[in-house]
């Protein structure tokens, strides 16, 4: 169902798109590429707008959108096409960017592994620009975030017992409750990095970039590793795809991890937080859509239950 805000996006997107006036128009109709609660995304042309999530803090989204048009990260992250614009959509900050061809879910062999790897070790690597006040990056809100969702959809529900357990042996840095360990929090980070968040730019062919801004900010780098190790740890990623990212990483000289060696007592908790998140969204998603857990949403759950089932002084390590 097209809805108002949708209709406005596309209009937003095919003006963005033609810019002089009289110019001819070729475009197809404006293609709704999301439409959920965390964002509504319309493409018109070479033109994608933005509709960012209802309470949004927009002075924090201006300033990750600054970051986004930062120079010392030209070639890293996607930039705007209106770099400190965010108008307003019924109460929704509006973003307009360049289309950029996706990664193609149905070619899973193609992924860009190794890219997006280089490209998360050239972002940690970056000092943050000084005249960027950056909040901090938003990977273990969105945990936190995730499990309220999950509490909500299935109030009382024991079949969620595991997760719940598996986020409580968290440290509290993890849980978004206090700041993470100081010497892990000064590092420019995307703040949920998994493989929809890249882009060739410009299409078909270019090279490719991260993009979606909207949880980067300053913290702990191996929370933009914890997605891939996590799916690794729950059988999801297979071990060469896992190693080939991790190599990666490790030759970019990206700091999340030592440079050499056992890389999990750096990304032990973040890896089960985002386990965690993973486990209580496909409980919280089956719910809404009155269905049971898929495979890849099971195989999340089950890590939880395996984190849960461990004696509390394993399941806890790092967690002080």
């Amino acid at each position: 169902m097209t809805t108002a805000v949708v209709r406005a996006l596309g209009v937003l997107a095919h003006r963005a798109a033609h810019t002089r006036p009289g110019e001819p128009c070729f475009c197809p109709p404006p293609t709704v590429l999301a439409d959920r609660a965390d964002g509504t995304v319309v493409r018109s042309g070479a033109v994608v707008a933005k509709a960012h999530a209802p309470g949004t803090d927009t002075p924090g989204l201006l300033t990750r959108l600054g970051l986004a048009n930062a120079p010392c990260l030209t070639g890293i992250l996607l930039a705007p096409l209106e770099p400190h614009s965010a108008a307003p959509l019924d109460d929704r900050p509006v973003t307009l960017w360049p289309h950029g061809r996706p990664v193609d879910p149905g070619d899973p062999d193609a992924a860009p592994w190794e890219e997006a790897a280089a490209l998360l070790a050239g972002l940690h690597r970056t000092p943050a620009p000084p005249s960027l006040a950056l909040p901090p990056m938003r990977g273990p809100a969105k945990a936190a975030l995730a499990v309220a969702r999950m509490r909500t959809a299935r109030p009382a529900d024991p079949a969620t017992a595991p997760v719940l357990e598996a986020w409580h042996r968290l440290p509290a840095w993890a849980r978004d409750e206090v700041a993470a360990p100081a010497h892990r929090s000064y590092f420019l980070c995307h703040g949920d990095l998994h493989l929809g968040q890249l882009v060739r730019h410009p299409a078909p062919h270019g090279p490719w970039l991260l993009i979606d801004v909207d949880d980067a900010g300053l913290g702990d780098p191996a929370w933009d590793l914890a997605r891939p190790a996590a799916w690794y740890a729950a059988g999801i990623l297979p071990p060469e795809v896992w190693l080939r990212f991790l190599d990666a990483y490790r030759a970019a000289g990206g700091p999340a991890v030592r440079a050499e060696g056992d890389p999990w007592p750096e990304l032990d908790v973040p890896a089960r937080a985002l386990t965690v998140q993973c486990a209580a969204l496909a409980f919280a998603k089956s719910a809404t859509e009155d269905r049971t857990p898929d495979e890849v949403e099971q195989a999340m759950i089950d890590a939880c239950a395996r984190i849960a089932s461990l004696p509390p002084e394993l399941g806890a390590e790092h967690s002080s």
